[in-house]
């Protein structure tokens, strides 16, 4: 056998480069994007291997730990878990700060590789810069808190566990039923040392998404719960965009007259003007997608793992004879609240079970339920985007104004892309497909700073459009650096600053649960002088090299969205928003469940509990 002597990170950077991928016939590189910051602990051994295969494998440069990892994740979702980024750090606070980027992986189910170095095996030099030893156990670093967060995790300490490891870790960011990120310490004096390698560990590998099926016996007897249906409904979730069935969903919907709703994740699985599309549902969905639910016999989940956003915290389906049918790749999501369970890919599933089903067709009658009721959502959707004089603060805007106004600006594969905070809801509740796909709310985790890095890491996945990132003052104030990332690197990208003062939407969950405001409006965080603080949104921007405006009026947006499309490099507009009027917050018809005190000190917290826990009645304990 022909052996080639390598170091481990030669060996690494090597093995990563040889790995390929089908996208539609095409050969295209598994891992598109690499980030990195380097420090002692990653960048005289493998930084510099990843200087080498740069002619394949890109390396762009971040500003912060958690944010190029979090840049790496969504590259990763706009390629629609068919392409990785690499997210790479020195060891200690570096390899730390990623951890919040894998909790957003591991909760999103989707693919990431972090590498970061590690402490000495040898431990001669112990203790050494960033290394906080452990009293009982020596061989716990810092890189072990990504163990309960990753898919994957590996040390390694012999040259010999790389050809274990790394087919091992991108099987599982490959394969549907595991993908998530995955994690892989680099000691600093293993990274250089070199072992005889075979030469056809390095040979090119071409790599293909498993589209597990179903078994026949399984979609038989779903077809037997579905065909006594009178009401059967469709929930669309993420899974449905990762397997590449948007049209295999609007044709088994077609065929079988179900009406469809969408999760946070499952947003534009299906065009708006479907007549069989009865919107969002949840908490941050619609009256229409909530009423359907409410009144369905038989739910059909779809590559969802109905976290309590979408399920109102199970008081949805609030029909007790409700049957559940979960379509998913993973058998931990296709279980839940004793479903019937049909493991598989989600377009080879309802493929088959559509073949399964024949002719049969649900009701009509049904079906003019779901488009009356989406209509009803669709005119209340342009209230909301259309606000009448008085309803909002004078010279402030609402965030549903301001999704309106992209709604009907945004052109033919830009992508819309938003996290945390109230918009989320805002943009779930409100956005009208008029594209499938190009959607990106990071809400498993709902992690602030997420809207910024993510955009930078869309951006690189499509580059020849516009990518629009959504962003409230307070996420923008964690996490900002990749603006100056996206100027930097050239990737231009779209970002509108909603400011409205503070971390509005948890300080109208405070009021809303009896509590008075505090520490989350800046209102509520004066000096001792009393003077406000304000930060000039605009102007920071610029600093960082961004093109940057400041609204003045809503009515202005039409005008800076189209300088921004024509602009050559990142540009910011910032908007006022209302925080605290009725008509400034999107609203529907669902409960769900927050963690409120048993005794309460007066009465108006106790009115407010007893009416949240009137909504408990609706709620399935479980099944």
């Amino acid at each position: 056998m022909k052996t080639v002597r390598l170091t481990v990170a030669e060996a690494l950077a090597k093995y990563l480069a040889a790995q390929m991928i089908d996208i539609d016939g095409n050969k295209e590189q598994l891992f598109g994007a690499s980030f990195a910051i380097f420090g002692h602990g990653n960048v005289t051994c493998f930084g510099q291997q990843l200087k080498n295969i740069e002619d394949k494998i890109p390396t762009w440069r971040g500003q912060n730990e958690q944010s190029m990892a979090t840049a790496a994740i969504a590259y990763a979702k706009a390629n629609q878990r068919r392409r990785i980024g690499i997210a790479t750090s020195s060891i200690g606070p570096g390899a730390t700060n990623m951890v919040t980027a894998a909790g957003i992986a591991h909760t999103n189910r989707l693919p990431l590789l972090l590498i970061s170095g590690d402490a000495y095996v040898s431990r001669l030099p112990d203790p050494v810069l960033q290394q906080p030893e452990n009293f009982e156990d020596p061989s716990i670093t810092c890189n072990d808190t990504f163990k309960p967060l990753t898919r994957y995790w590996d040390r390694i300490v012999s040259p010999t566990q790389l050809m274990h490891t790394l087919p091992q870790a991108i099987d599982t960011m490959l394969d549907p039923a595991t993908c998530g990120p995955v994690f892989i310490g680099l000691p600093q004096d293993i990274q250089g040392v070199a072992y005889d390698y075979p030469e056809v560990f390095f040979a090119e590998k071409v790599h293909r998404i498993r589209r597990p099926e179903p078994e026949m016996v399984v979609l038989e007897e779903a077809m037997d719960i579905l065909v006594k249906a009178r009401r059967p409904l469709i929930i669309s979730g993420g899974g449905v965009h990762y397997s590449l069935a948007t049209d295999e969903l609007a044709a088994f919907a077609a065929k079988h007259n179900i009406p469809v709703v969408e999760t946070i994740a499952g947003r534009a699985t299906m065009l708006q003007d479907n007549p069989l599309n009865a919107g969002p549902i949840g908490v941050t969905g619609s009256n229409s997608a909530n009423y359907m639910a409410a009144h369905a016999d038989v739910v059909v989940a779809i590559g969802t793992r109905l976290q309590d956003f979408t399920t109102g915290s199970w008081s949805v389906f609030r029909n007790p004879e409700m049957r559940l049918i979960s379509i998913n790749v993973a058998r931990f999501d296709a279980v839940k609240h004793m479903s019937y369970p049909v493991l598989g890919d989600a377009r080879a599933c309802m493929t088959k079970l559509s073949g399964v089903l024949g002719d049969w067709r649900a009701d009509q009658e049904w079906a003019d339920t779901a488009k009356a009721q989406a209509d009803e959502w669709k005119a209340q959707v342009h209230k909301r985007t259309h606000p009448q004089e008085g309803e909002l603060l004078p010279g402030l805007t609402s965030y549903a104004q301001v999704i309106g106004k992209l709604n009907t600006s945004m052109e033919q594969g830009d992508t819309i892309l938003t996290a945390a905070g109230g918009l989320p809801a805002e943009l779930a509740m409100n956005w009208q497909n008029y594209q499938i796909g190009k959607f990106d709310i990071e809400f498993g985790f709902s992690c602030m700073g997420y809207e910024i890095a993510g955009g930078w890491g869309a951006k690189i996945a499509n580059p020849d459009n516009d990518v629009v990132v959504l962003v409230g003052d307070g996420s923008y104030l964690i996490q900002n650096s990749d603006i100056y990332s996206s100027v930097l690197t050239g990737h231009k990208m779209i970002v509108v600053v909603c400011d409205n003062g503070g971390f509005a939407v948890i300080n109208k969950l405070q009021n809303n649960t009896g509590n008075e405001s505090f520490n989350n409006l800046l209102s509520d965080c004066r000096r001792p002088d009393g003077e406000l603080a304000r930060v000039d949104f605009a102007k920071h921007a610029e600093a960082q090299g961004a093109i940057s405006e400041k609204l003045t009026s809503i009515d202005e947006f039409d005008a800076a969205f189209a300088r921004a499309k024509a602009a050559d490099r990142t540009y910011v507009i910032v908007v006022d928003v209302d925080p605290v009027s009725p008509a400034a917050w999107s609203k529907c018809d669902c409960w769900w469940e927050v963690g409120l005190p048993e005794v309460t000190r007066n009465e108006d917290t106790a009115r407010t509990v007893a009416e949240w826990e009137e909504g408990r009645r609706h709620q399935r304990p479980g099944v």
